[in-house]
């Protein structure tokens, strides 16, 4: 065993080495423990043991041809409204960041309005938008019409779905990536305007490819969260997978088992999402990780011939 002087008052000081560890004794996490078991066996046995239940119903219509229809509804709209959300989304980022400053105060007014009203809201707006505007006119503003169409025949369910759920993503996700393209050095952009790129080309090719990569964590996040707002567009009688499982249970009368068929594909879906996402944000972190002082070294080695072009 050390033993080590103090200059100062002359005591000494012993080591840890040698020492036995005596571990620090929880008696309330034993407690917290047994009750959580203790709720978690209840809940089972409610599962298992009541009939209510009808898990041989549940097994019955998990692969129905109606409800696999509405899980490729749901999916379908989950794709759809975070593709054009994430589009609209990078625009209102980058007019939030311009300098201009009525790009800046029409994508904030964006933003407080689509981040304010409710999204069930905006689709049962949108699916009554011909009581506003009987047909869709396209021409020259204030000048001859072109064509027109039936706003029914444009704004179904579907598409109001859509609109409803894309434009409310939009609003979130261009704040989102507003923050990742602000989380990018300003030196690269200085840097990448000094050899000669344009402003196009520098967002294009060295800010958004980086602010992507900030925001993809939690854009997973919102893709799990558009997932169970899909559920939202049964009010629209649009055929997803919750509304396929209403008009079966409407038909049978079976709504408990019906609405955990729902439930299962659910669980299934975000239990994919989330695992896709962690296992993209794994990826991400290595590839940050490798590229180091090597990748910097790679990308200065191209500086001088952006120059010359």
């Amino acid at each position: 065993m050390t033993v080590a002087s103090d200059p100062a008052e002359g005591g000494t000081f012993r080591s840890a080495q040698g020492v036995r560890k005596v571990p620090l004794r929880h008696p309330w996490w034993w407690v917290g423990g047994v009750v959580l078991l203790l709720l978690i066996a209840m809940f089972v046995h409610l599962l298992v043991t009541n009939e209510n239940m009808r898990w041989s119903v549940v097994l019955e219509y998990l692969f129905d041809a109606e409800i696999l229809g509405g899980l490729v509804t749901t999916l379908e709209l989950t794709v759809l409204a975070m593709v054009f959300g994430l589009a609209l989304g990078i625009l209102l980022a980058m007019m939030r960041l311009s300098a201009n400053p009525l790009f800046r105060s029409v994508s904030w007014l964006w933003l407080w309005f689509f981040r304010g009203v409710p999204p069930l809201v905006q689709m049962v707006f949108w699916f009554n938008l011909a009581t506003l505007i009987p047909e869709l006119k396209l021409g020259i503003p204030f000048g001859p019409v072109l064509r027109s169409w039936d706003t029914n025949t444009v704004i179904s369910s579907f598409s109001a779905a859509i609109l409803g759920l894309a434009l409310t993503e939009s609003a979130y996700a261009a704040e989102m990536i507003r923050a990742g393209i602000q989380a990018v050095s300003k030196g690269q952009t200085e840097a990448a305007l000094v050899i000669g790129m344009s402003t196009s080309q520098v967002m294009r090719r060295i800010v958004l490819p980086q602010a992507l990569r900030i925001v993809i964590p939690p854009i997973g996040n919102d893709l799990i969260s558009m997932l169970k707002f899909t559920s939202l567009v049964s009010v629209l009688a649009t055929p997803d997978l919750l509304y396929s499982a209403q008009m079966i249970y409407s038909r049978n009368y079976k709504t408990i088992p019906l609405l955990l068929v729902a439930t299962i594909w659910y669980l299934v879906l975000t239990t994919l999402l989330t695992v896709a996402q962690q296992h993209f944000e794994k990826r991400l972190t290595l590839t940050r990780a490798t590229a180091g002082p090597a990748g910097n070294t790679r990308r200065l080695r191209f500086l001088p011939s952006f120059g010359k072009a």
